[in-house]
């Protein structure tokens, strides 16, 4: 294809990934589910990336062999959200998050608000980032009942569980994306990132104690009266059960990091086998308790959010479709060139996902920036800065912790936060005054610990 011809293809797929992307983000607007769009988007990238090149013929088998690679590694991703989503809401079909929430019994606003931080932030980093904001903010509303104090532990919510997930393979998708891919390994990002994370929530939860008086809750919550009314399937389930239930399924999400460095085989499979453990176990349990059908895990697969999987599956291909046309590798260079910092680089990611989402950032730049080996690293011009591209290097322990505690900053820029607006009718005004320069202090008091950090050791 001559340079011609291959520029104004680029511009073609860019100008789809922008509009397409644009629409995405307007979706309360256009009433179009997002996943529709990312799936419209992914097709129309991949046609524009065959059709537009010459001899059609003799390259459709290697684009295909391309599509299908990238197709199995966003499999990966996508099996492995799968088992998680099905594994945590068992355990929430199966009444095992009352279970923590039942043990809260402080009254103080200020107190309450340490408390709900915290526990979100470790949460978080078990579950997934989505999850927990979802059963804290259902839990806020048992709790407290003014909205606009709600809002406020509602934004120190999503900072909490995003700074939970940044540093956990599994507790958000970016991590799960760098993890699955090899890029980065359990032990030296729990290691690398705890701290970082840590201070990235509790640096705004100090500062968000000012926006609420130093009283108690107008009146203590009270399960049978602001709890939903169980069904008759959920009331016979004892408590004991629901304990056992969450012990099993959080065992079960800590199996997968396990699987993984005992036997080297993707985390999906280990996800997988953990929930076909759970799912046996659960069927042997029910089997003569026929009025707990909807408890079982063939009814809980029939309530996955799948119009999310697919939404990630057409940014995932989307973004690949990017990377197989060179528009990834082109930024890449310029940043390279021109930029040659990996902490500017990823602070640029931590900006940029804020408003664009961290997932479709992330996939970029895994798009954009091979995982280097030592051949690699001997060859370069700049040793030392190639050196940051290694697995678990500080690039993609920086990009982790960018892209999972920058998309606080605006309410828009996690699936935390679009999930808390959504639950919350938080308006996106209030969040950007009140809450991201929260955020915003957070993120850069965690950036200055791991410049710290790689100073120091």
């Amino acid at each position: 294809m001559g340079d011609e011809r291959r520029e104004i293809m680029i511009w073609v797929m860019l100008l789809v990934f922008v509009l397409g992307y644009v629409c995405i983000a307007m979706e309360h607007k256009l009433h179009v589910d997002k996943a529709a769009i990312a799936l419209l988007m992914c097709g129309a990238l991949w046609t524009v990336f065959m059709l537009w090149n010459t001899g059609v013929d003799t390259l459709a088998p290697p684009i295909s062999k391309q599509l299908l690679d990238f197709l199995g590694d966003a499999s990966e991703i996508l099996f492995f959200l799968i088992g998680a989503m099905t594994i945590v809401n068992l355990v929430d079909r199966n009444g095992g998050f009352n279970v923590i929430t039942d043990h809260i019994k402080t009254r103080n606003k200020r107190k309450l608000l340490w408390l709900v931080s915290i526990m979100t932030f470790f949460l978080s980093a078990i579950l997934d980032n989505m999850t927990t904001a979802i059963v804290m903010i259902m839990l806020l509303r048992r709790i407290v009942p003014n909205y606009k104090e709600r809002w406020v532990f509602a934004g120190i919510i999503i900072i909490a569980a995003n700074g939970g997930g940044a540093f956990s393979p599994i507790g958000d998708v970016t991590t799960v994306m760098l993890w699955v891919r090899g890029n980065v390994t359990s032990l030296p990002l729990l290691g690398h990132l705890f701290l970082p994370s840590i201070v990235s929530t509790l640096v705004p939860t100090a500062l968000a104690t000012r926006f609420l008086p130093n009283n108690n809750v107008p009146e203590r919550w009270n399960s049978k009266k602001y709890a939903d009314k169980p069904s008759k399937e959920n009331f016979v389930i004892s408590s004991r059960m629901s304990k056992i239930v969450l012990i099993a399924g959080v065992c079960g999400l800590l199996f997968v990091p396990l699987f993984k460095s005992i036997t080297g085989l993707p985390p999906y499979l280990g996800m997988l086998i953990s929930l076909s453990v759970l799912w046996i176990w659960l069927e042997l349990v029910y089997e003569k308790q026929k009025g707990l059908s909807k408890n079982r895990v063939s009814s809980v697969l029939e309530m996955l959010d799948m119009p999310t999987i697919l939404f990630f599956l057409g940014v995932l291909m989307s973004v690949s479709a990017l990377q197989s046309a060179g528009v990834l590798q082109s930024f890449a260079d310029f940043l390279n060139k021109h930029v040659h910092e990996v902490y500017t680089i990823t602070s640029i990611t931590g900006a940029l996902a804020a408003i664009l989402g961290n997932v479709p950032l992330v996939a970029a730049f895994m798009g954009m920036y091979p995982v280097a080996d030592g051949a690699m690293v001997t060859a370069a011009a700049d040793p030392a800065y190639m050196s940051m591209f290694v697995q678990d290097g500080l690039f993609w322990h920086l990009l982790a912790y960018c892209a999972g505690v920058g998309g606080s900053i605006l309410i828009i820029g996690s699936a935390a936060g679009v999930v808390a607006m959504g639950l919350e009718k938080i308006n996106f005004s209030w969040y950007l005054k009140r809450i991201s320069l929260l955020a915003l202090s957070g993120y850069g008091a965690g950036m200055a610990v791991i410049f710290l950090q790689n100073l120091l050791f």
